[in-house]
């Protein structure tokens, strides 16, 4: 009697420990590299409360903004090696990954506005885009929005000729490269969490950035004048590790879709009003001056920066380029 006792209290004991296992929450790790308070990090935010709502706790979402797991130049490989589950880089990144046809989206005043940018990103070439990461054990999952990026530097940028020798902070990107010689500034690649202090410190003399993340880092108290340039376009593109995303339950995954699809529309829908809020609280701030470009000294811009396309069809890839012009009705 003891002896049967004994059994069938080690094998309750088993059936709660496998009950209790199987309770286990999945765990998706996102990690990104800006502050919460900036559309990117919002969105996040927005796609953990979502998802945790609709899977009713079999997925938990924990988000790490502000580079806390890993810096810009890391969280890649991280994803790889399994680390995280989820990112939401910036699309430069992805050529150094071997992805240069991402570069298009880093090509100056390709998109004029975000109605000619989504016919990008929500149709078949963002698709033949997501393709190109499969074999680098990414799957991708949307594109979201940051904004129209703008020039800053503590002397005001109107023409060309005003960027002669200053060294402005980019991202890993031959194509920022190309952007930032084209004008005459001497480009210099950083990780984003060490902007502030090398604007501060002079290592750098300016950088570019969508004004919410110009705002969000601080920069206004360092910068002294900001160009509402809208001479190039940051967005990101949310990612997963493949492994990770091919081992999930059909139904959960079908709910993470559902629930990226709604993030997404959020994350868009605030990227815009984010950057226009940015733009007069820094205005506000009276830290920097605002300089909007007329449209000759628009034009001199264009003028100058257009010739990237050019020299970037051998790396980025002619036809992708094209096929871009095709859908937004750009004009070379």
């Amino acid at each position: 009697m003891t002896l049967t006792r004994s059994i069938v209290g080690v094998l309750f004991a088993l059936a709660v420990a496998g009950i209790a296992q199987a309770q286990q929450p999945i765990i998706i790790k996102f990690s990104h590299v800006v502050a919460v308070d900036t559309p990117k990090g919002k969105a996040a935010e927005y796609f953990k409360k979502i998802t945790e709502e609709r899977t009713k706790g079999r997925v938990r979402v924990d988000v790490y903004p502000n580079s806390q797991l890993f810096k810009d130049g890391e969280e890649m490989e991280a994803l790889q090696l399994g680390s995280v589950q989820m990112l939401a880089p910036s699309l430069a990144k992805f050529g150094p990954l071997g992805a240069r046809e991402f570069e298009v989206f880093d090509l100056p005043y390709i998109f004029d506005d975000y109605a000619e940018l989504h016919k990008v990103t929500d149709g078949p070439i963002g698709k033949m885009l997501f393709q190109k990461l499969e074999s680098k054990g990414i799957t991708g999952l949307a594109y979201w929005d940051n904004g129209f990026k703008d020039m800053s530097a503590n002397k005001p940028l109107r023409m060309p000729a005003d960027f002669k020798g200053l060294k402005l902070r980019i991202q890993s990107s031959k194509v920022l490269d190309g952007e930032m010689r084209a004008l005459g500034a001497i480009p210099q690649v950083m990780s984003f969490s060490e902007v502030y202090q090398a604007l501060q410190t002079g290592v750098v003399d300016g950088t570019e950035n969508p004004p919410s993340n110009f705002y969000t880092q601080k920069m206004h108290e360092v910068q002294k004048y900001l160009t509402l340039s809208n001479h190039g376009y940051l967005g990101y593109a949310v990612i997963v590790n493949k492994k990770f995303w091919d081992t999930l339950p059909a139904d959960i995954r079908t709910t993470l879709e559902g629930a990226m699809k709604d993030a997404t529309k959020f994350a868009n829908d605030i990227a815009k009003k984010e950057n226009d809020d940015a733009i007069e609280a820094v205005r506000k701030s009276g830290k920097t001056q605002i300089l909007t470009l007329s449209a000759d000294e628009k034009a001199a811009w264009k003028k100058a920066l257009v010739a990237v396309h050019r020299g970037n069809e051998g790396r980025i890839g002619k036809p992708v380029i094209e096929a871009v012009y095709k859908e937004t009705g750009f004009k070379p």
